[in-house]
């Protein structure tokens, strides 16, 4: 089968005419409108943009940031780190809580203060299934100490 035209701006729209309108006579054609072409994709931003947007002035240290990287591996890693911003972000008013900010490291989960001479809380590289270091450590424990560092 022949590919169809397109319509051009300039032409009338076209009348279609079906097997029952011929048998009937007396019934008015039915007008279709010209095929409207499809939106074009927008392309993903590439990883340096993605870098440059991720990364905010920082204010002359009059608020803390602190960054929860984890793994996307497994659900066990993002459910440790939301309950660690959410209690974070109540314990100590003012302060701003990001969970992977740029790509995650695999069988990673890590707790620091952002910036050059960054703390670090907790640091769990390379780990393997099961993961049993960051099961075994008690959540509620490590939050109650990061909130008594930062005030």
């Amino acid at each position: 089968m022949a590919p169809k035209r397109k319509a051009t701006v300039g032409e009338p729209l076209q009348t279609r005419v079906t097997r029952s309108q011929t048998r009937n006579g007396n019934s008015k054609p039915v007008s279709v409108d010209p095929v409207s072409p499809k939106p074009k994709r927008v392309k993903k931003g590439t990883v340096s943009e993605a870098k440059s947007k991720v990364k905010a002035p920082v204010d002359s240290g009059s608020k803390k940031i602190v960054v929860v990287e984890h793994c996307t591996q497994c659900s066990q890693f993002k459910i440790r780190a939301v309950k660690v911003k959410e209690e974070l972000e109540k314990g100590v008013p003012g302060l701003e809580v990001r969970v992977n900010p740029e790509k995650p490291r695999r069988g990673c989960f890590e707790i620091r203060v952002d910036g050059v001479k960054g703390e670090k809380f907790v640091c769990l590289l390379d780990m393997k299934r099961p993961f049993g270091p960051m099961k075994a450590l008690n959540m509620d424990k490590v939050i109650s100490e990061i909130i008594e560092k930062i005030k």
